[in-house]
């Protein structure tokens, strides 16, 4: 008797004949990274709101010598967005565009958290969720690339 296996949409997990559930599909894992990524970006800003340095230079509208223009804070929301759009993306998108949307966006946020870290002060809880999110876009990129085959 063969253990055939297949991969229902509704929980992203293949399914042997013998009805037990092995590891999560890729699709299913590279989403997964990208809403643990988008949550690091998202607590690592939040947290910046209680360091009382970095509030006040927020109150000021210059942190690090960046003006918080209308135009910065529109191109921080575009930022921002690539990451939530990829949790979705990776889940409901046809494969190829779910597979280079993903390399492609894993390398702009990668690139981006790098090289925050050499612009303005650096505070040593940014550092760690910078490692963590640097970390992950990386990873993501990595089984984007060479993990993600096409699921039947």
């Amino acid at each position: 008797m063969s253990a055939s296996t297949s991969t229902p949409p509704s929980t992203g997990h293949a399914i042997s004949a013998y009805g037990t559930s092995s590891r999560p599909s890729v699709r299913t894992v590279v989403a997964s990274l990208w809403l643990f990524a988008t949550l690091n970006y998202i607590y690592c800003d939040v947290l910046g709101t209680h360091d009382p340095e970095y509030l006040r230079a927020l109150l000021t509208g210059t942190i690090g010598g960046v003006e918080m223009s209308q135009g910065f804070l529109l191109g921080a929301s575009v930022l921002v967005s690539i990451p939530m759009a990829s949790v979705l993306i990776s889940r409901i998108a046809g494969h190829r565009f779910a597979r280079i949307s993903s390399i492609v966006a894993g390398a702009i946020m990668t690139t981006v958290q790098f090289a925050t870290l050499f612009f303005g002060t650096t505070t040593i809880y940014y550092v760690y969720f910078s490692v963590i999110e640097i970390a992950t876009t990386s990873l993501i990129v990595w089984i984007a690339a060479t993990r993600w085959r096409e699921e039947h």
